[in-house]
């Protein structure tokens, strides 16, 4: 059988086994909310980090990091799909948390905070004095009484509507929970937001005097770019972002481009397009409509009502930059599982150590190996990944494995498979494009 060969790093570091692309046979692969003031009509480049960045991790233990968090954010998914239905819920639970940091400062003059980025919830908001109830962070807490652009939100704005639970005394007052029970609770208000030298008048964000739970001391904050009206995205003239995600372990930072600039490499064939499905029941996640899957030649069996997002809300697909490696629903992954098995030609690892579900083992004397093609099919786009965007290695553990899991229920599209690709999303057109890009030269 034709195939593509892999060469292995004898590198003491966790690498991805796609140094050289050797390509011989197609069937193998290389690794507008309506607010109260004028929308912003700027577009706009920020720069991302990702949050283990700072520390002295091999690529390996920067996956096996990601992951945990990445099943701590499956649960909260899990958990808003079964709160669906109960009624004795107060306030409705959102996905939070990240794997991307972004610089950005607040007020007049300006206060420099990293705040995480999510595209799984809607909220903008940091931790603000007088704090109640605040977890640490790196820097000072924003003070919105010495910003002379800090003014409170009408409760009688649109967005103020728009919160899923505020009530009205001093201003505009909001509680956001999230899926793990932390929550951010404070005063709804516009301040000038800036990034680099893009100044932002009138943001609306929530101003967190009461904020709790894990996950948050990474950031001041968090900077929603979900699909509702409260996020940083529909508060854009033009409501379109695009994300383009280096290498879990580059050093070179990913880049977020708002407005006008997200879709500035959008152009030519090699560009794939896909609408973005709705969900009433989660407003704020980025559904696609995912059609089947190929390895190498093989199109998997795959019942078509596997990955259709159900009348109740349940099940479905989501693209999220939050989550580390693809989940695909448990029979769907099996299948998966069981076509890439039969044609990889190394035997199955069985030793479980890298917390992956399918792991192969590396011939002690093989400088590369031979690894299927994967396709998604979307709904009017073929994804053809590169091969480093689902085939991970160690040679100093002497395995290669593949980077994707199984879920119950709801199916998640990872950032590791996003990769090195511009992402597009364009709540306007209600589209998701995906565009080949070396991210690190962005």
């Amino acid at each position: 059988m034709s195939s593509a060969r892999y060469p292995i790093s004898s590198s003491t570091m966790f690498l991805a086994l796609f140094i050289a692309f050797l390509f011989v046979s197609p069937t193998y692969s290389t690794f507008r909310h309506a607010l109260d003031h004028p929308k912003v009509q700027k577009g706009f480049q920020i720069s991302l980090k990702h949050v283990d960045s700072s520390g002295n991790f091999t690529r390996f233990e920067l996956l096996q990091r990601a992951m945990r968090r990445g099943r701590k954010r499956m649960e909260r998914l899990s958990l808003m799909a079964s709160t669906e239905s109960d009624s004795s819920i107060e306030s409705p639970i959102h996905a939070g948390n990240g794997e991307f940091l972004m610089q950005l400062a607040i007020g007049t003059p300006p206060g420099s905070y990293n705040a995480i980025m999510d595209t799984g919830s809607d909220l903008i908001w940091t931790q603000c004095k007088p704090c109640k109830q605040c977890f640490d962070q790196s820097t000072p807490i924003f003070d919105p009484k010495k910003s002379s652009s800090f003014s409170k939100l009408s409760c009688s704005s649109t967005l103020c509507d728009a919160l899923p639970s505020s009530t009205c005394s001093d201003g505009c007052e909001y509680l956001y929970t999230y899926g793990d029970y932390s929550s951010t609770q404070g005063v709804m208000a516009t301040e000038t937001f800036s990034f680099d030298k893009v100044s932002i008048p009138n943001v609306a964000f929530g101003c967190g005097i009461e904020n709790e739970g894990s996950g948050f001391n990474q950031g001041s904050g968090l900077v929603g770019l979900g699909r509702g009206p409260l996020s940083f995205v529909s508060q854009l003239d033009e409501p379109k972002f695009s994300y383009c995600l280096t290498s879990i372990d580059a050093k070179k930072t990913s880049t977020l481009l708002m407005g006008s600039l997200a879709g500035v490499n959008a152009t030519g064939n090699s560009i794939k397009t896909t609408p973005l499905i709705k969900n009433p029941s989660q407003p704020s996640f980025y559904y696609l409509s995912l059609e089947g899957i190929t390895v190498g030649d093989t199109l998997l069996p795959i019942k078509k009502s596997t990955f259709a997002l159900n009348s109740d809300g349940s099940g479905g697909m989501i693209i999220d930059s939050g989550t580390t490696i693809t989940y695909l629903e448990e029979t769907a992954f099996d299948l998966l599982k069981q076509e890439f098995t039969s044609q990889m030609k190394i035997p199955v690892d069985e030793s479980g150590s890298t917390g992956l579900d399918l792991c192969f083992t590396l011939p002690s004397s093989a400088n590369d190996i031979e690894v299927p093609k994967l396709v998604f099919h979307f709904t009017g786009a073929d994804l053809d990944l590169p091969g480093e965007n689902y085939i991970i290695a160690d040679s100093d553990l002497g395995v290669a494995c593949l980077a994707m899991g199984s879920s119950s229920g709801m199916s998640i599209f990872g950032n590791t498979q996003q990769q090195n690709m511009l992402v597009l999303h364009d709540l306007h057109k209600e589209t998701m494009s995906f565009i080949p890009t070396h991210c690190d030269q962005l």
